[in-house]
């Protein structure tokens, strides 16, 4: 899991640090491999870490459920609070994704409490359904300014932020949703099988490749482009070459609703259906090739392996800690560097502190300011429940 994890923070540093286009609008390698599949990454893993944190199973209604929705709701406020911290940075360089993560946190609270039999084909339907939904509303939602949220824009905005970070934002919650139920099925697996690891990678590997193979025939022969061409934004095409460049790199979280066909890319951070069930296949096929690995390492059936995934596993396992430290950096006088150089200072520091900090603390610091207050409400309030406290009985009648 912390191996996966790590993948995911040195895909997204990528993504932040790199160029992402070339001078002439074409979609740089790095761009194409690590863009929105390292962000998708992070949510499905967050999704499996909420089955690990609610007993990989169906949370029971009752004082379970309370101190599990009492527990994730703090862990979604924490977020929002670091999240909003950093809101002063400038999104040209790295959207913030920690808001967005937030909400979808919220939403992902009544999916704890479902069985898997009913959450598992529920998470299908969010990945093919939500964007189909989301490309029906946005008209008639505001245009985003998908700068970084703010505290000023809960104050002066509270509506328009909401619905930024709800449906119409770089990262919209209700689309990420889609991950996180994804993850907590996932996560109610038996991941110590090799069998199950195995089934991941296969089985997320297809599904990425069947996805891709989809939107390269309905854009291509199947006239996809060409409408989009015809259907705009008028900018569209002053923004690379080609059509089929200016659609890889022109969304921003969600596509435009000029048309339906807009729904048939796979482009990173386009949020629609198949790029949903791309991201989500790769998310899960990196999962399965790092759970695999990890029990080769752990085996001791290569001795080598398991000195290259500890570094990754180290830093992955603070990966907060790490985000936020990057997107500091990359917004201060400190980063001098050019890109590559940028990135793979970053990518050093990253494996040896977490390594050093790993050994000898353990759980990073701004994981432990999230983890912290959540495991003690979740516990205040369990407590709470089962003893029917005064203030939990007051809680129950209202």
């Amino acid at each position: 899991m912390d191996a996966a994890r790590g993948v995911a923070l040195l895909g997204i540093i990528a993504v932040h640090a790199l160029v992402e286009t070339a001078d002439d609008g074409v979609a740089t390698a790095s761009y194409l491999i690590f863009g929105g599949r390292s962000a998708a990454l992070f949510a499905v893993l967050a999704g499996v870490s909420l089955a690990l944190l609610t007993g990989r199973a169906r949370v029971r209604p009752g004082p379970d459920l309370w101190s599990a929705a009492a527990m994730l709701a703090t862990r979604a406020g924490m977020l929002m609070l670091i999240g909003l911290a950093l809101s002063w940075t400038d999104p040209t360089i790295a959207a913030l994704i920690l808001p967005y993560y937030a909400i979808a946190f919220l939403l992902a609270i009544p999916l704890v409490a479902l069985p898997t039999t009913v959450l598992a084909p529920l998470a299908a339907a969010l990945c093919l359904g939500v964007p189909v939904l989301s490309h029906l509303v946005r008209p008639a939602l505001p245009v985003p300014d998908l700068g970084n949220p703010s505290l000023t824009g809960l104050v002066t905005d509270p509506l328009g932020l909401l619905s930024e970070l709800t449906v119409t934002g770089a990262y919209p919650g209700v689309v990420w949703l889609a991950y996180l139920a994804v993850g907590i099925v996932v996560g109610r697996l038996r991941l110590s099988s090799a069998r199950t690891a195995a089934g991941l990678l296969v089985g997320g590997t297809t599904a990425a490749l069947a996805a891709t193979a989809a939107s390269i025939w309905l854009l291509g022969p199947g006239g996809g482009y060409a409408a989009i061409a015809a259907a705009g934004p008028p900018e569209l095409l002053d923004s690379a070459p080609t059509i089929a460049d200016a659609v890889t790199g022109y969304p921003d979280g969600v596509t435009p609703t000029t048309t339906w066909w807009w729904l048939a890319t796979v482009a990173p951070h386009s949020g629609t259906p198949l790029d949903v069930v791309q991201t989500s296949g790769s998310a899960l096929a990196v999962l399965g090739a790092m759970l695999l690995l990890a029990g080769i390492g752990t085996r001791g059936g290569s001795t080598v392996l398991g000195h290259l995934l500890r570094p990754l596993a180290a830093a992955g396992s603070m990966t907060l800690t790490f985000y936020v430290a990057s997107i500091l950096f990359m917004n201060s006088p400190l980063d001098t560097f050019g890109p590559l150089e940028g990135y793979l200072w970053q990518v050093g520091v990253a494996l040896a502190a977490g390594q050093a900090w790993r050994r000898a603390v353990g759980r990073g610091p701004l994981e432990t300011l999230v983890s912290a207050p959540a495991h003690a409400v979740r516990d205040r309030v369990c407590s709470a429940r089962r003893t029917g406290t005064p203030a939990a009985a007051g809680r129950h009648r209202g």
